[in-house]
């Protein structure tokens, strides 16, 4: 595995990569946390082709501009609500991971970054939801090499230290 995964504790909507991943709603109409920074940050361009794809069921992704981004796109995907975990939630979570990334290799990129999916409002436990990150990750850039960096962009401390310890 010769990709690089960096860790950092960064506001994403500032980022130079080919693509920031957005941690969505399933009416990708924008809302709180990343998925409203991202929107605000990024103009109404964003909102305009998220209006044209519609619904994003969770554990799928979809391709956007990036509109005032310093990326070159944004690839929306919505994670799971914790239901305690007997709800297929890992499954739903990992699949975010592997639906950005493939969609990230279908456009050429080789640099991307992600928040920490489903762990604001939808209350996924942050331990958890690393680990599945992170082993998910892992798994597809073994199996890939398009992929040269991938970022995980943590909104604060906690979240960072919890990657960190994990990677």
């Amino acid at each position: 595995m010769s990709s690089l995964i960096d860790i950092i504790e960064k506001d994403i909507t500032q980022l130079q990569v080919d693509a920031i991943v957005n941690a969505a709603n399933r009416q990708l109409m924008g809302g709180g946390g990343v998925d409203g920074a991202i929107h605000k940050a990024g103009g109404p361009e964003i909102m305009e082709e998220c209006r044209k794809i519609g619904i994003c069921e969770p554990g799928e992704a979809v391709i956007t501009t990036a509109g005032q981004l310093p990326a070159k796109k944004v690839i929306h995907t919505v994670g799971p609500v914790w239901n305690g975990g007997d709800q297929q939630e890992e499954e739903q979570l990992a699949s975010c991971y592997k639906n950005s990334l493939q969609l990230a290799v279908n456009e050429g990129f080789t640099t991307i970054a992600f928040p920490n999916i489903s762990t604001g409002i939808y209350n996924y436990p942050k331990e958890r939801a690393a680990e599945t990150a992170i082993k998910t990750v892992k798994a597809f850039l073994r199996q890939n090499d398009h992929i040269d960096e991938v970022y995980f962009v943590c909104f604060d401390e906690e979240n960072k230290r919890l990657y960190q310890e994990l990677i």
